[in-house]
């Protein structure tokens, strides 16, 4: 027999999880406790599996709560999503599209590629945030974005991904740093140097951070600022060296002091890939905006 339940019990059942508490969660749900635990107890009756380990510290999930809990979630999620698209119909737009990109995405190519996209899509809006690659996996899984732009060898199992654009993160040295005349460097020597960095908020700020701390070092950062050219800047008047991608190295040394530095670890090659859970599921509009981001990777293939 098909088990039955409803969204009241879903969102219970969530509440209960994210508390570890029967009670915690009935409470959240504005639920007295005996109706909860009958709910719980329906539920798991219904499914004819047990959702809950019940201890006197609380309540974990079993692995098929586990389960429940993930779709519980995607559901939930995609009930907001609902909520924010008719949203946004109310307010006259027919679109919604969102994005999650990492830090070079974000300002190397993005602002030369979605005014196009805006212009010609005047229903359209679109919802931008930075994040780090393997978030940005997790949210396009979940449902949570649209659209996800990320680099590296990040695990991207179930999504569909399209290639593109691929870059490097170079050092960049004043043309007077003891590192300037390097052709080639490895991140950990340039660790002994104080570093301009990235604000703690954009994800190359948090995956040098990583790389760092997989070499057993931090960085020495001694100012951070909020894009590339501002870090440009603060290196060549020597404040300290810093890595940006070689694009926007490249663009700033012809009107800066700089120099650019090539930093041989295998993670300096950043392949940016576009990943979606369905391109063809997408709303067209979406897969418009899919198709022109991967314009000049298709031309240059």
């Amino acid at each position: 027999m098909a088990a039955h339940f409803d969204l009241p019990d879903i969102k219970l059942f969530v509440n209960i999880a994210e508390a570890n508490s029967l009670t915690r969660g009935a409470e959240r749900s504005h639920m007295s406790l005996p109706a909860a635990s009958i709910r719980i107890k329906n539920l798991e009756e219904g499914l004819g599996v047990k959702l809950l380990y019940r201890t006197s510290q609380g309540v974990t999930l079993t692995p098929p709560g586990q389960a429940f809990m993930h779709h519980a979630r995607l559901v939930l999620q995609q009930l907001t999503d609902l909520r924010g698209d008719l949203a946004e119909y109310v307010k006259g737009a027919r679109g919604h599209v969102r994005i999650f990109a990492n830090t070079t995405a974000m300002a190397e190519y993005l602002p030369a590629l979605l005014p196009a996209f805006l212009a010609s899509h005047p229903d359209v809006n679109i919802e931008l945030k930075e994040r780090m690659s393997n978030d940005i996996v997790r949210a396009v899984s979940e449902g949570k974005v649209d659209v996800g732009i990320v680099a590296g060898n990040v695990r991207t199992e179930g999504l569909e991904v399209l290639p593109f654009r691929e870059d490097r993160l170079v050092l960049v040295t004043s043309e007077s740093h003891p590192l300037a005349s390097r052709a080639q460097i490895e991140f950990g020597e340039a660790l002994a140097y104080d570093f301009v960095g990235m604000v703690e908020a954009s994800a190359i700020h948090a995956f040098l951070a990583q790389a760092a701390n997989e070499l057993n070092r931090q960085i020495k950062i001694r100012i951070q600022v909020g894009n590339f050219e501002a870090a440009c800047r603060m290196v060549e008047s020597n404040v300290g060296i810093g890595v940006v991608p070689y694009s926007s190295a490249a663009r700033h040394a012809q009107s800066m002091n700089i120099r650019c530095v090539e930093i041989t670890d295998e993670w300096a090659v950043r392949r940016l890939q576009i990943c979606v859970r369905n391109l063809q599921a997408l709303p067209l509009f979406a897969r418009e905006l899919v198709e022109l981001l991967t314009a000049e990777t298709r031309v240059a293939a």
